[in-house]
């Protein structure tokens, strides 16, 4: 039970560190110029890297016409698993179907499309 309680403060007070103040360099009775900078005082902490800007859009690139179309299918007998899906889009229009075999044994069929009046 010791131990237990011994490791759960151990792990509290490790959950509980913080970054401690480096150092302020090597203390030396020479004095050796060297012309190097200056030592920094001290451990600055974490720093986020710098962020860096996308590329803008629009250098005669254009905007290439969204068109794709997909379809697969699964059918495992083991599992009994079978399901499959199509969808195609052009433009802002999408249209597909999807279908699986519910747990009943009856088959779900769903189509669905979305345009510029419908969502």
């Amino acid at each position: 039970m010791f131990a237990k309680v011994l490791f759960a403060c151990a792990l509290v007070g490790v959950a509980r560190a913080g970054l401690i103040a480096g150092g302020h360099g090597a203390l030396s009775s020479q004095s050796i110029v060297l012309g190097a900078p200056a030592l920094a005082h001290g451990y600055g902490g974490y720093a986020a890297a710098p962020a860096i800007a996308a590329p803008a859009l629009g250098y005669g690139l254009g905007i290439a016409h969204p068109r794709y179309q997909f379809n697969y299918g699964v059918t495992d007998g083991h599992t009994g698993d079978q399901k499959s899906q199509w969808e195609a889009r052009d433009g802002d229009v999408v249209k597909g179907q999807y279908s699986l075999v519910e747990p009943d044994g009856t088959v779900r069929t769903v189509n669905y499309s979305a345009d510029d009046h419908n969502g």
